[in-house]
C-alpha cells in the first residue's frame, strides 16, 4: 500500500514523516485483478464477434439503448460543430491550436538519419502508424478536451485514419471530434469501446494503436489488446502532488488539491511540504472551499481516501519523496521553482511555479494531458506524437570490398554462438579470394 497521510475535510490533519526508504515501491499494479477478470470475456467476444458483440455489450452495460445510434459519421460530428455557441467553438478551437502547435513541435525533433557502415550506409526513417483509435472518457463528466489531446496528436504525428470512442457523447464531445479531424465516433465506452478499437467493429476499423485516458476496465482492456496494438500507457486514478515551501499560498494549494479530488473517487490529491505551518493552513482552505463547491460529493470522499501529506524536514529530502512517488502531475510552489524543478526527476508532467496550475495543462496549454500514473512516470511519459510513430531502421551495402571486415566479423561471432547457417550465410557475401581463403 501507498504510504499516506488523510487530508481530513472534518478534523484536523495529522501528519507524519515519511522517509525516502519509506517511498519507494509502493506504487499499486496499473491493472486491477478483478477488472481484468471482467473485461476480459468481453474483449474475447468482441474479438471474435465483432459489432454483434460489441452491441450486446453496450446496451448490457448501459452505453447505449437497444437500437441507439452508435456510430456518428463526419458529417454528425461537423453538424454537432455547427450547432454549439460561437464561444464554445471558440474556446474548442483556441484550445486545438495551442495542442496542435505542441505537438507539431515534438514531430519536427524527431529526424530521419543516415549514418555510414562499411560499404555502406544505415539509417531510421520515421512513420506513424496508419490507424488510430482514441477514447476519451464520458462517464462521471464529458472530456471534450480528452478528444482533442488523443485525436489531434494522431493527426499531428501523421495517421491516416483516427477513430474516437466515447460513450454518451453531448454536443461538445461531438464537436471536440471534429475540430479535431477525426473520421468518426464511436458511441461505447469502457472495455467493450477498447476491443472495438483494436479488434474492428463494423465501420470501425482495426487500430494500429489504442490512446487515452480511462477507468479501471479500460486499462485492464488495453493490457489485453497491448502487443496486438500499441497502447499509451497503463494508467490508474489520477494524481497530483504539490512540492511547497513556507512562501507557498495555502489557497491556491487547496484549489488544486480540490481541482484534483473532484475527478473521481479513486483521485489522488497529494502534498509533500517543508512548512508544518503550512499543513493546517491548507486543511483550513480545503474546508473553506469545499463548503460551496458542487462537487464536493466527489472531492470529499477522495481527499478523505486517497489524499496524503508529507512534512519534510528539508528540501532535498523533499525533492526525494517527490521522486519516490512519481507522480502524474507534480506542481512546484516554492521560492525558486526553476531551481526545485531543475532536481526532480521524475513525474509525469512538471508544472513549474504557482501561476502554473495543473488545470492549465489539463485545458490544453499545448502538452498532453494523458500522463503516467502510479509511480510508472519513472519508465515512461505521457501520450504524445512518439505514441503513434515507429522508428524504423535500414541498411544497405554498396561497397562490398569495404564491408569485408563487417562480413568476417559476423562469420566469427555466429560460430562464437554456435549459429552455423549464420555464419555461412555471411561467408557468401565473402569476395572469391577471402572465401577461398575461409574454405
Amino acid at each position: 500500500m501507498r504510504p499516506r497521510r488523510t487530508v481530513c475535510v472534518l478534523a484536523r490533519v495529522h501528519t507524519r514523516r515519511v522517509q525516502c526508504s519509506e517511498m519507494g515501491g509502493l506504487a499499486p499494479d496499473p491493472v486491477d485483478a478483478k477488472a481484468r477478470e471482467i473485461a476480459e470475456p468481453i474483449v474475447n467476444a468482441i474479438k471474435a464477434r465483432g459489432e454483434e458483440a460489441l452491441l450486446e455489450y453496450a446496451v448490457k452495460l448501459g452505453d447505449l439503448k437497444e437500437g441507439e445510434k452508435h456510430i456518428y459519421s463526419k458529417a454528425d460530428l461537423e453538424a454537432a460543430w455547427k450547432g454549439i455557441s460561437e464561444e464554445e467553438q471558440g474556446v474548442l478551437q483556441r484550445t486545438a491550436d495551442r495542442i496542435r502547435v505542441f505537438a507539431q513541435a515534438q514531430r519536427d525533433s524527431i529526424k530521419e538519419i543516415e549514418s555510414p557502415i562499411p560499404g555502406g550506409m544505415a539509417g531510421q526513417s520515421v512513420a506513424a502508424v496508419e490507424r488510430a483509435g482514441c477514447y476519451a472518457p464520458g462517464g462521471r463528466y464529458p472530456l471534450p478536451s480528452s478528444v482533442l489531446m488523443t485525436a489531434i496528436t494522431a493527426r499531428v504525428a501523421g495517421c491516416k485514419e483516427v477513430w474516437v470512442a466515447s460513450p454518451r457523447p453531448v454536443p461538445a464531445t461531438l464537436a471536440a471530434a471534429f475540430i479535431s479531424e477525426a473520421d468518426g465516433l464511436l458511441a461505447v465506452g469502457g472495455a467493450q469501446a477498447i476491443a472495438a478499437l483494436a479488434y474492428g467493429s463494423g465501420v470501425v476499423p482495426k487500430c494500429d494503436a489504442v490512446c487515452g485516458p480511462g477507468n479501471r476496465f479500460v486499462t485492464a482492456a488495453k493490457s489485453m489488446v497491448a502487443g496486438r496494438v500499441a497502447i499509451d500507457m497503463l494508467a490508474g486514478p489520477s494524481e497530483c502532488l504539490v512540492l511547497a515551501d513556507e512562501s507557498a499560498d495555502p489557497e491556491v494549494i487547496a484549489g488544486d488539491l480540490i481541482a484534483q479530488a473532484e475527478h473521481d473517487v479513486a483521485a489522488v490529491p497529494e502534498l509533500v511540504t517543508t512548512d508544518e505551518a503550512l499543513i493546517e493552513k491548507v486543511e483550513a482552505a480545503l474546508n473553506r472551499q469545499l463548503a460551496d463547491l458542487p462537487t464536493a460529493d466527489v472531492a470529499k470522499v477522495a481527499l478523505a481516501n486517497n489524499s496524503w501529506v508529507v512534512l519534510a524536514p528539508n528540501m532535498e529530502t523533499a525533492i526525494k519523496i517527490c521522486d519516490a512517488a512519481a507522480a502524474e502531475h507534480l506542481e512546484v510552489h516554492t521560492k525558486d521553482p526553476q531551481a526545485v524543478a531543475d532536481q526532480l526527476n521524475h513525474y509525469g508532467g512538471l508544472f513549474i511555479g504557482e501561476g502554473c496550475a495543473e488545470v492549465l495543462g489539463d485545458y490544453g496549454a499545448g502538452p498532453n494531458h494523458t500522463l503516467p500514473t502510479g509511480g510508472t512516470a519513472r519508465c515512461t511519459g505521457g501520450l504524445s506524437v512518439f505514441t503513434f510513430l515507429r522508428m524504423r531502421t535500414w541498411m544497405r551495402i554498396d561497397d562490398p570490398a569495404a564491408s569485408q571486415d563487417l562480413v568476417e566479423d559476423s562469420i566469427k561471432l555466429a560460430r562464437m554462438e554456435g549459429l552455423e547457417g549464420h555464419a555461412r550465410s555471411a561467408e557468401r557475401r565473402l569476395l572469391s579470394a577471402k572465401r577461398q581463403k575461409t574454405s
